[in-house]
């Protein structure tokens, strides 16, 4: 029977998200329902609260998620009732070539797994509420695919494990599976967000020697040093291109653009020495286009490249990092820096906009 929820929904944007009371569908066949304990705010979540972003509105954002498996589809075998799950908007159909190749990330079915013959969620009023990311997990209870889901060990906090599903799967998976960072190598993470921490941990943890975190704002650059950044760099101050090559003694051998802007891809891909690779893990408005020396790619080697959500594997990867998390090598609690509850979400994207690096949660389940 479809069940009432608990929602935070954005009716209008720009504008503010209102609690209010959704129906939310049973899962299909290959769907599960999840009862939702914590949610990441995400920096992608504001942008379509303050209209920087297209949003269909009525929408339920978060896609960051944490929670336990109430009831599963008759055709669900990877999970059961009980289990502890994280969420990952990667949602991948498993047998296109992309999937097969590893490449889950590039999956062009994902549209149409999430299409059903009802809406998931209904308001008060009969109208279909889109779910972000085929998730929406700003409410008490979410209806997925078995494939956005990841499951977890029950000893794992509910809490640290709500932000693997989005800044850390993408920053840690960037530097693992996108560059490939080598032991002994230097790194520059321009942009000392979420997923800017979370790819200077993933340096750390992949040998780094160097690893320059270059940002606009100094408490965010102190928040890296604790992370694992070995040096720093304060755009405003220097000149970000120039400080890092002069550190690295003509430019890094990798480097992350985790901003989201075009001056700073720019800035990435001139930071490198010759044979670098720069990555762009930011989401860079197609208005703003990328300018480049070609001759910096055929006469120097460097490589420009793109890597959505890390090129994740989360099946494989969040296991993995949840592992990290438990032999003490990846520090996800201190990226916590304040829980608020769903009544008050919106005072939580108003500390998120100060938090630096570190991620507000939204307690919506109580859990552990």
């Amino acid at each position: 029977m479809p069940v009432p929820v608990a929602a935070a929904v954005l009716n209008d944007a720009p504008g503010k998200l209102e609690l209010e009371t959704l129906v939310l569908d049973d899962p299909g066949p290959d769907e599960v329902l999840i009862d939702v304990h914590y949610a990441g705010l995400c920096r992608s979540d504001l942008h379509e609260i303050e209209g920087t972003w297209p949003a269909s509105c009525p929408t339920l954002l978060g896609h960051e998620a944490s929670g336990v498996v109430r009831r599963v589809g008759e055709r669900v075998r990877s999970l059961r009732p009980g289990d502890h799950v994280v969420t990952c908007l990667s949602i991948y159909c498993g047998s296109c070539r992309f999937c097969l190749s590893g490449r889950m990330t590039l999956c062009p079915h994902r549209s149409s797994l999430g299409s059903r013959s009802r809406p998931v969620l209904v308001n008060e009023r009969g109208r279909p509420v889109h779910p972000t990311a085929r998730l929406g997990a700003f409410a008490e209870a979410m209806v997925v695919h078995e494939h956005s889901v990841v499951r977890i060990p029950e000893r794992m906090p509910l809490a640290a494990a709500s932000v693997l599903g989005c800044a850390v799967v993408t920053g840690l998976s960037s530097v693992f599976r996108s560059a490939r960072v080598e032991p002994g190598s230097t790194v520059a993470v321009v942009g000392c967000g979420g997923i800017g921490i979370a790819a200077i941990q993933g340096a750390r943890l992949a040998g780094a020697r160097e690893i320059i975190a270059v940002d606009a704002v100094e408490a965010r650059l102190t928040d890296a040093r604790r992370f694992g950044a070995t040096l720093t760099v304060q755009t405003g101050r220097d000149d970000p291109v120039e400080a890092v090559r002069e550190l690295t003694e003509g430019g890094v051998d990798y480097s992350f653009e985790a901003v989201g802007l075009a001056a700073t891809v720019e800035q990435a891909f001139a930071m490198l020495g010759p044979g670098g690779t720069a990555t762009v893990v930011g989401l860079v408005p197609d208005s703003q286009p990328v300018s480049i020396r070609a001759s910096e790619l055929f006469l120097r080697e460097k490589r420009l490249q793109g890597a959505l959500m890390g090129s994740n594997q989360f099946p494989a990867d969040i296991p993995g990092y949840v592992r990290y998390y438990e032999q003490g090598r990846l520090n996800l609690d201190d990226m916590l820096s304040a829980t608020v509850p769903l009544d008050r979400i919106n005072e939580g994207f108003e500390l998120m906009k100060n938090a630096g690096g570190t991620r507000v949660l939204v307690n919506i389940g109580g859990g552990s």
